[in-house]
């Protein structure tokens, strides 16, 4: 799939989606940047170490955050949007569900929307990526983790969001799906998402898997934010494995080099 000027060859290899976030209160790594120029050095960083797309966070996402206005996001991620699409050649996503960020991040420069409520929390944000032809990757989430049939309720979410999509006249080529590790699933709810990963090419459409230092890994292991590094790269190569097309990842260069050696076992001959 193209996004941006890129293309991605996602049948044969996972790209890595660096993540880069401009808040104060991300679980992992808020407030980390100071200034434009410390997100300039960061993104050099994460290009030499292997990162294929930047995405930009302006709103903390983790359990408990609290919401932000429109045009407080805006303000965070536009200038970020914009200087690094004058700085670098590389693809950038804005991690936001809100339609109104969306279409300022679009017109800033951004080429790929990144949903964390799969088009099902703004009726607007569909509408406006099928008019501006923008990639978008779309994930599952729940409010509760409520489920009568876990895997198959899952399915049939994801069904209800490409169907959103392909009603506003979204691409095929243009979708991504994400099966939302991390959102509204419990410990062994998310280790059944890692298990099943490969059902969820069935649909058709590159999967993204984004798992970094989230509390699974944490759970599992009993380890802080900091120390989940080695749980990231394992679900990294459970990815590569199931032929997933990206991974949304905090630790750029261990990533890279875990996704290089497990392609090269996968694909030999």
């Amino acid at each position: 799939m193209q996004i941006g000027n890129k293309i991605f060859d996602t049948a044969k290899h996972t790209a890595i989606m660096a993540i880069l976030n401009v808040t104060p209160d991300s679980f992992s790594d808020g407030g980390s940047y100071k200034s434009m120029d410390d997100v300039r050095h960061r993104v050099q960083q994460m290009i030499k170490e292997g990162a294929e797309i930047i995405d930009i966070g302006g709103e903390s996402t983790r359990p408990g955050h609290v919401q932000i206005s429109d045009d407080e996001e805006i303000a965070r991620v536009v200038p970020v949007v914009e200087c690094l699409k004058r700085e670098f050649d590389i693809p950038l996503s804005v991690d936001t569900y809100k339609s109104a960020v969306a279409k300022e991040a679009i017109g800033a420069g951004c080429d790929l929307i990144n949903d964390i409520w799969g088009l099902q929390w703004d009726s607007k944000m569909a509408g406006l990526i099928s008019e501006s032809g923008v990639a978008c990757c779309l994930m599952h989430n729940r409010k509760e983790a409520d489920y009568q049939d876990f895997l198959l309720d899952c399915m049939q979410d994801m069904k209800k969001i490409i169907q959103t999509a392909k009603q506003a006249g979204i691409a095929d080529d243009k979708i991504i799906l994400d099966p939302g590790v991390g959102f509204g699933k419990t410990l062994e709810q998310n280790l059944l998402v890692m298990k099943n990963l490969e059902r969820f090419n069935d649909f058709g459409y590159p999967v993204l898997l984004g798992t970094s230092r989230k509390s699974m890994i944490g759970l599992t292991l009993d380890l802080p934010v900091d120390q989940r590094v080695e749980g990231t790269l394992v679900t990294s190569v459970w990815a590569v494995q199931a032929h997933n097309g990206f991974v949304r990842v905090h630790d750029v260069a261990a990533n890279y080099r875990a996704i290089r050696m497990a392609e090269a076992i996968r694909d030999v001959r």
